[in-house]
């Protein structure tokens, strides 16, 4: 061990919208000056926060049909830490356009979900004062194409906010960088640094690197699925596994002028297909996203393909697992159905069924497959329930925090816990 090694108060693994939060965070609202963040790629943002690998949402909790009343509770009070930096952000000088808002809503469609949606909605008006409960001719002049081409019989209704916010991560991330940079100009920021061990030494941890050594009393691992490879490394999370599911989206010419989510299946850990405006091009309309499993922990990056193995872990209790999860009878249907979605031609014709939930009268030809769009969402697996954990995931362990985020839980990102590192 080299003792010219620099020592930091706080290490930061992970320079993506949650990484960076927390640096701004520390840098803000604690006394902690001695922080430092690594990222393996050149940039803050390039992985599960890029616009390009996520759908743009900041989650308040409500219009996403799947989140309790309390979850929805937990999830509006970071969402708002959120909306008023991003708010903040847009009054200063900053040339950076974090975000842009629409209108949102969740479209029922049929009698049962109707009565589904009226049940709901007196609970968590309570909660969003803004949400308002509308019928179909007020549908119809926020959304005229949800709407039109619709048999005028079927029973629809939605609940409406114009509190939609459609945000740039990457965008956001270097804010958050920017910002702390100013309140703390000697943190120590590392790009193109990627991690190869860390072990705990006594009262600190060594970290390995490609760019040298470092020492770090606290470590926080914001690194998405390859948070818990190292979290295995340290002997955390050994009953845990990721399944990575990749999300795809088509795209469309405008179609709808904000956000229109669908009623969520219950039983179901992954978005319900929705249709956003894109984030800095209101003239596009993005559809999605689908999801099947991968064997990598990042989309289009196969050098994360032995990483996923060792994350997922060999053995029988995580096959075991696997199996009984992919193999529910609801699952396996959404899974085998979403890879079709994902194939040339006949993804397209079977793809547009779902979408025409919402734009009934949408044609073939409006619609494209976004080629390169759609990241990863790393769902964590419990090997000893034997089922998927729901929302994200989060180990701490001896002056460490290990945190694997499945997309789309940037909300989170303002209201991680710092107590345990002052």
């Amino acid at each position: 061990m080299n003792n010219s090694d620099p020592r930091y108060d706080v290490l930061i693994i992970g320079g993506g919208v949650t990484g960076t939060a927390l640096l701004y965070t520390l840098s803000n609202y604690t006394d902690i000056k001695n922080i430092a963040l690594i990222e393996k790629y050149s940039d803050f943002g390039l992985v599960n926060s890029a616009s390009y690998n996520n759908s743009q949402t900041l989650h308040f909790g409500d219009i996403e049909t799947n989140y309790t009343l309390d979850k929805a509770r937990s999830v509006k009070r970071m969402a708002d830490m959120v909306m008023k930096y991003v708010e903040n952000e847009k009054k200063s000088e900053s040339s950076l356009k974090l975000f842009s808002k629409y209108s949102k809503m969740v479209l029922a469609v049929g009698k049962n979900q109707v009565r589904e949606l009226k049940e709901r909605f007196p609970a968590f008006s309570q909660l969003f004062p803004h949400l308002r409960m509308i019928e179909r001719e007020e549908i119809g002049r926020i959304e005229p194409r949800v709407l039109e081409g619709r048999d005028p019989e079927q029973e629809i209704l939605a609940l409406v906010t114009e509190d939609g916010y459609t945000v740039d991560f990457k965008k956001l991330c270097h804010s958050f960088v920017n910002n702390a940079l100013r309140k703390n100009p000697i943190l120590d920021i590392h790009l193109d640094t990627k991690l190869l061990k860390i072990t705990k030494v006594e009262d600190h941890y060594m970290v390995n690197t490609t760019k040298g050594d470092m020492k770090a009393s606290v470590v926080v691992f914001a690194a998405g699925g390859h948070s818990l490879m190292y979290a295995k490394s340290l002997g955390y999370g050994k009953n845990l596994a990721v399944l990575s599911m990749a999300g795809s989206f088509y795209t469309a010419p405008k179609v709808l002028n904000g956000k229109v989510y669908t009623i969520q299946v219950p039983k179901l850990p992954f978005a319900a297909i929705h249709g956003d405006p894109e984030v800095h091009n209101s003239e596009v309309t993005r559809f999605g996203p689908t999801a099947k499993p991968i064997f990598q922990l990042e989309r289009h990056n196969w050098s994360t393909f032995p990483e996923y193995w060792k994350t997922f872990g060999v053995g029988i209790n995580p096959i075991i697992s696997l199996l009984k999860i992919v193999f529910d009878r609801v699952l396996l249907s959404y899974i085998f159905v979403n890879f079709l979605y994902d194939l040339p031609v006949v993804g397209r014709r079977l793809f547009i069924r779902e979408i025409r939930k919402i734009v009934p009268s949408i044609k073939l030809d409006e619609l494209k497959f976004a080629k390169g769009i759609g990241g990863t969402r790393p769902q964590i697996v419990n090997n000893t329930t034997r089922k998927l954990e729901m929302g994200e995931a989060k180990l701490t362990g001896e002056n460490i925090i290990l945190i694997s985020l499945r997309l789309p839980a940037h909300q989170h990102v303002l209201g991680m816990p710092i107590q345990m590192l002052r």
